[in-house]
């Protein structure tokens, strides 16, 4: 077999005909500055061309709908395995996705609960056993005489198909009535079932009226129960009685039907919880949405859904008028002075019918003698029955998302909650962390049945568990919703999830796994990808981080620039002949020719300063914390210590409420003090700058308003008449009209993704002919959105309007992007820093605060050189930058640092330490400060 993967050719993206051996089974790290080509080798092209040949394997049939994996654009490529790709997937936003689900942990939970799982009584707290066929009787006996009673065996609950067979069984053992999907029917009339829809069935086996006469009932209850699998269902009049040889409380008679692991799903009708399906969240009218100001009165505006129509014409103001005079309520009058009992007619509506008249514009009058509804239930109705997107945004608006109130976020229904296994139900289970619930399994003390029973299941578990350990996410609960978890966090649980499967001979291809991870955790992720190689994979890491470079087994260095500058193997050797190569710059960062210095001297900052006090939102525990102003501010501490509820929970969101964002929710805290130094918020996230292809670095930082003006300005293009809006591929006029200006075609595959293909008409141009033919300097508007940064800075270099936006892209290191270059193709660090470049052409106010998450993703210890410059200019100009980091040249370039911990999760939300670097590392509690001290003493 091969020893090496040898590619000859590379020519993906920005590549420039490259030949490289990468050595097999091997731990393997590509890296380079950012925009220097090593995803377009390592993803593009090796893992394109791996992934391309195994499903050429496949037959025709299975092809068709995987759709077509282009070629790569590369000569050759030799000893490849089967490829996996873990990379940095954005993540669901589904509500039905948990930590659990994920990780299939919950599968083999609602398994181990449906096979050793002990119901007991919600009321006495006793377990439940199941009833004997006498104990049913007697139950039977409690009810009034003369009761019709219809005893029916359960057959089918909730499953798809025709059961033809079933029913012609049925038939010849003598039954001839059952219940179907509800309805009681005759066998030999009823219609065939539809195939694809889920039916529940019930045999009718009898139908007694209740009497003194014990021995029909015993004979019927224990037919229906042989045939019911010990469950029998009696219709007593309107009511209907589940009784079970299996469980149900000797006291009350709670019943609990069978235990199968769809009953433990919050997906299944069977298990979920009826009021909110499952999603553990009701959408409810919220208060503070609808009244953001109860020092208003109603004429003021203080009730936001009345703001413009109070003391109008207008129908909903008349009824609502009508209610108020009815109940002596005046419009003037603040809402906090109006008493609580008059203030709920108004949310919740009257209690008695009121007479009142309502004067249409035509001149009719109606008469109307009715309850009034009140404004929160109404906007309800309304935000479920509208059909108009509009109006379902307005209701939507004053609707927010609280605690379902029947189930409390368990998801599950009471049945399903009250079997338990070691003394816990199974919301209980998922609400602990991986490290708790390592701990809990354990200790489980099981009797010798049940252990035989469970022993694979719970190997299985804890397998799992002790693998999400390995990757550093101890402090992540189970019922966590996968939409709250970063890039990074969700790139580990799918590495756990591909060590669990304990594969060999596959290649992996990973990129920037330890993105959010505290140094202290990257050792057991370098530990995790060693013991992957051990198993005899290769990996193929993307990756900066110095730590995981020397611990490789091998090192790509891709260069020596970006974009056309780039896509050249500069070096590729084990870690030390990298090291001693003078051309890599990785290599002059790794041996330490080249750092980045400590600032000689750190700010004090402007005497103000944000304070936060009491904050517990999360994990925090009662956190009181000061941001000094005019710093930056670094936050930092393992990973899930609670930096991310600090900062942006309770930070920004506090800072954003008090700015007039009222549907964004403060996280908890006490008080924030000194807001009033703020006039200003920039959140800079790792989310997407556009959602759709159209959206693209050229709109966003707005330097494509200015290129238009100038094409408008050309000769050619005054002769033509043509406005600004011509050089638009957003509107009609001088866009392709075939693509609609995105240069592409969505060609929706329904259950796949969306594929995009370029459009026929301008080959991708995005403009009519008629627009190309105007030109400025040789070039068409297409041509200009075809540029590199670099390119179209030197291309404008005598409009200093143009050159200073494209300057700030270049000075935050993307002067390889493309202008044109679609939203959705952009790293989430890439697109951070294109929000950066836009705030930083804005004038500083001096008062504004700039809040960052770990900036650092994607980025090249060269490049974090150009981003803390960055960063430190922003501070000079007066302003204050908050930054969320685990890159230690950022933390040694604060002027002041917040260390929470000491722990993740449950064990952290604390703050540990705070001051300059320097004091940071006399903290012995420290980890932040213990990884940090060597460098301090290098400098």
């Amino acid at each position: 077999m091969d020893q090496y993967i040898t590619i000859k050719g590379a020519r993906e993206n920005n590549l420039k005909n490259i030949d490289l051996k990468i050595p097999r089974d091997q731990l393997v790290i590509m890296t380079g500055v950012s925009g220097s080509g090593k995803t377009s080798l390592a993803f593009d092209t090796i893992y394109a061309e791996g992934q391309r040949r195994y499903m050429e394997s496949l037959s025709a049939y299975a092809r068709q709908f995987l759709g077509n994996s282009e070629k790569p654009d590369v000569d050759q490529i030799d000893g490849l395995s089967p490829a996996i790709a873990i990379d940095q997937k954005t993540t669901s936003n589904n509500p039905r996705s948990t930590v659990g689900t994920v990780t299939e942990i919950y599968d083999y939970l609602r398994l181990l609960y449906a096979r050793i799982g002990v119901p007991y009584c919600p009321e006495h707290g006793e377990p439940i056993s199941g009833s004997t066929i006498s104990e049913m009787v007697d139950q039977m006996m409690i009810l009034p005489d003369r009761t019709r009673c219809t005893i029916m065996a359960p057959l089918v609950r909730g499953k798809k198909g025709t059961f033809k067979d079933v029913l012609d069984k049925m038939i010849k053992e003598g039954y001839i009535r059952a219940r179907i999907d509800g309805q009681i029917v005759m066998i030999e009339d009823m219609e065939p079932l539809e195939k694809n829809k889920k039916h529940d069935i019930d045999i009718v086996i009898d139908r007694i009226v209740k009497s003194d006469n014990r021995s029909r009932f015993y004979d019927s209850l224990e037919t229906a129960a042989n045939l019911g699998e010990g469950m029998v269902s009696v219709l007593a009049g309107d009511e209907e009685i589940l009784l079970s040889s299996n469980y149900a409380c000797k006291i009350c008679g709670f019943t609990v039907p069978k235990l199968e692991p769809k009953l433990f799903s919050f997906n299944a009708p069977l298990g979920a919880c009826p009021t909110c399906k499952g999603l553990g969240i009701e959408q409810k009218v919220d208060l503070d949405l609808l009244i953001p100001d109860r020092s208003l009165s109603i004429a003021q505006g203080g009730i936001h859904y009345y703001k413009n129509i109070v003391n109008t014409e207008n129908l909903e103001w008349q009824r609502m008028k009508a209610l108020l005079n009815h109940y002596d309520i005046s419009v003037d009058t603040p809402i906090n002075k109006i008493p609580k009992k008059k203030l709920n007619y108004i949310l919740y509506g009257s209690h008695e019918k009121i007479r009142y008249t309502l004067y249409s514009r035509s001149g009719t009058n109606s008469e109307k003698y009715d309850y009034i509804e009140g404004v929160v239930p109404m906007i309800e109705r309304r935000f479920l029955e509208t059909n108009s997107s509009w109006n379902r945004e307005w209701y939507g608006s004053f609707i927010g998302e609280t605690e379902c109130q029947t189930c409390h976020g368990a998801r599950l229904n009471p049945k399903v909650l009250a079997v338990k296994v070691g003394g816990k139900n199974i919301y209980e289970w998922t609400q602990m962390s991986v490290k708790d619930a390592l701990r809990f399994m354990n200790d489980l003390q099981l009797d010798p049945s049940q252990q035989k029973i469970s022993a694979l299941i719970i190997k299985e578990i804890k397998s799992r568990l002790e693998f999400l350990s390995n990757v550093g996410l101890t402090y992540l609960s189970l019922d966590r919703l996968s939409g709250t978890l970063s890039g990074g966090e969700l790139q580990r649980i799918r590495l756990a999830t591909q060590i669990g499967s304990k594969l060999t001979g596959v290649m992996y291809v990973l990129d920037e796994p330890s993105i959010g991870l505290h140094q202290r955790d990257n050792d057991k992720l370098i530990h995790t990808l060693k013991d992957m190689r051990d198993l005899g994979n290769t990996l193929i890491v993307v990756e900066h981080d110095e730590d995981t470079m020397r611990a490789s087994d091998y090192i790509v260095d891709v260069g020596p620039g970006a974009g056309v500058h780039g896509g050249e193997i500069v070096a590729a050797g084990t870690p030390e002949e990298v090291m001693a190569n003078p051309n890599s710059i990785t290599g002059d960062y790794l041996s330490g020719r080249k750092k980045i210095e400590v600032p000689t001297s750190r700010r004090k900052g402007n005497g103000q300063k944000v304070r936060i006090l009491k904050a517990t939102q999360n994990n925090l525990k009662n956190v009181s914390v000061d941001f000094p102003l005019g710093t930056l501010t670094v936050v930092t501490g393992v990973s899930g210590s609670g930096k991310s509820s600090l900062v942006t929970e309770v930070l920004t969101h506090g800072l954003q409420h008090s700015l007039g964002r009222v549907r964004i929710k403060p996280g908890a805290c006490k008080k924030i003090e000194g807001m009033e130094q703020i006039d200003k918020l920039v959140e800079i996230s790792q989310d997407p700058i556009g959602r759709t292809p159209r959206s693209n670095p050229a709109t966003y930082t707005g330097v494509f308003d200015d290129i238009r003006d100038l094409f408008a300005q050309t000769k050619e293009a005054k002769l033509l008449g043509y406005e600004k809006g011509r050089f638009s591929f957003n509107v009609k006029g001088g866009r392709c009209e075939a693509c609609q200006g995105d240069g592409i075609k969505k060609i929706s595959m329904h259950f796949l993704p969306d594929v995009y293909v370029p459009c026929d008409v301008c080959h991708g141009k995005r403009y009519n002919e008629e627009t190309l033919q105007v030109k400025y300097k040789d070039k068409t508007i297409a041509d200009v959105l075809e540029m590199t940064v670099e390119e179209a800075t030197e291309f404008f270099s005598n409009i200093s309007k143009i050159r200073h936006k494209l300057q700030t892209l270049k000075d935050v290191g993307l002067s390889y992007i493309k202008l044109g270059q679609s939203a959705t193709t952009l790293s989430g660090g890439e697109a951070q820093r294109v929000k950066l470049a836009s705030e930083l052409q804005k004038k500083a106010t001096g008062k504004t605060l700039f809040v960052l998450d770990e900036p650092t993703t994607g980025l090249h210890s060269n490049d974090v050189k150009k981003l803390i410059e960055v960063l430190q200019r922003l501070v000079d100009n007066g302003d204050t930058v908050v930054v969320i980091e685990h890159n230690l040249d950022v933390i040694k370039n604060a002027d002041y640092i917040i260390d929470i911990g000491p722990e993740g999760g449950v064990d952290g939300g604390q703050v540990v330490a705070t001051g300059t670097p320097e004091e940071i590392v006399q903290v012995k509690e420290s980890y932040t400060g213990q990884y940090l001290k060597p460098l301090l003493e290098q400098e």
